[in-house]
């Protein structure tokens, strides 16, 4: 789909920006360097089907995830000056924060330890709590500029 962390990797076939991070977020595990992607999903895919994606987010209780990687994206841009972007994603977050949920999460990394979901409520960000996520991925982070 264009992410520079795989930019080595050959594609090829087109696919729906949307159902790939649908689906990525819909994983109990997921690699980091994958991880570390979704937001740039969120921020280069801004105008995607947003309508559908949050609704099957929620069919799947993936909205706190999805929150999460559109929360960073707005990070991203909002670091790299692009209010038009910023604008964007901040309306994205105001939809998902609607339909936020209380139940604890991680963001695809299902597998960590007992001690490691400690470590985590303790160490992540305001957003990560806000989202109810056990992560200490920050937007901070991402090195990847605006589209």
């Amino acid at each position: 789909m264009g992410y520079p962390g795989f930019a080595y990797l050959k594609t090829k076939a087109s696919q729906n920006p949307a159902g790939v991070l649908l689906d990525a977020l819909d994983q109990a595990n997921l690699d980091a360097r994958v991880v570390e992607g979704l937001p740039w999903l969120a921020l280069t895919y801004v105008d995607m089907d947003w309508d559908w994606l949050v609704r099957s987010a929620k069919v799947r209780d993936r909205q706190n995830r999805l929150g999460f990687a559109v929360s960073l994206a707005s990070e991203v841009a909002a670091r790299n000056n692009d209010a038009d972007l910023g604008q964007k994603l901040r309306r994205r977050l105001a939809i998902l924060e609607n339909a936020r949920l209380a139940r604890e999460d991680t963001f695809c990394h299902d597998s960590i330890t007992q001690a490691e979901r400690k470590w985590l409520r303790e160490h992540r960000s305001p957003v990560a709590a806000h989202w109810n996520l056990l992560t200490d991925l920050k937007g901070e982070q991402l090195a990847y500029p605006s589209p």
